[in-house]
């Protein structure tokens, strides 16, 4: 079943097939600083229906776009290669929901995961 989302003032708005059964919490110093909880999908399970205030910020690696909006200042998604494998898959991306933007979703029902980022990368 979809479930939508959007960014505080609604100019970034999306929608995913599925609601996430894990969150991920990671710990890297851009992560942390945003507070977000982030939900993974492949980039055919997510439709992004407006992004009008969206800006990106791409940092060191420039692999990954941390989208957000500029109007209302909210963390809405990422755009990045799946790192599931351990290395960069640039033939597979996958994009990351920020999950406390989801409407009419419990966040507190599902596990958090933490990535130790600030070790990690």
């Amino acid at each position: 079943m979809a479930i939508s989302g959007s960014c505080h003032c609604q100019s970034t708005r999306f929608e995913v097939d599925a609601a996430p059964e894990t969150v991920t919490y990671c710990t890297c110093s851009i992560c942390s600083k945003r507070g977000a909880l982030w939900a993974y999908y492949k980039r055919a399970d997510v439709r992004i229906l407006s992004k009008d205030g969206q800006s990106t910020y791409l940092w060191q690696s420039r692999t990954v776009r941390h989208n957000f909006c500029s109007i209302c200042g909210c963390t809405t998604y990422t755009e990045s290669p799946d790192f599931s494998t351990g290395e960069p898959d640039f033939d597979n991306p996958r994009i990351s929901i920020n999950a406390r933007l989801l409407d009419d979703f419990d966040l507190d029902a599902v596990p958090v995961t933490v990535i130790d980022g600030k070790n990690l990368w």
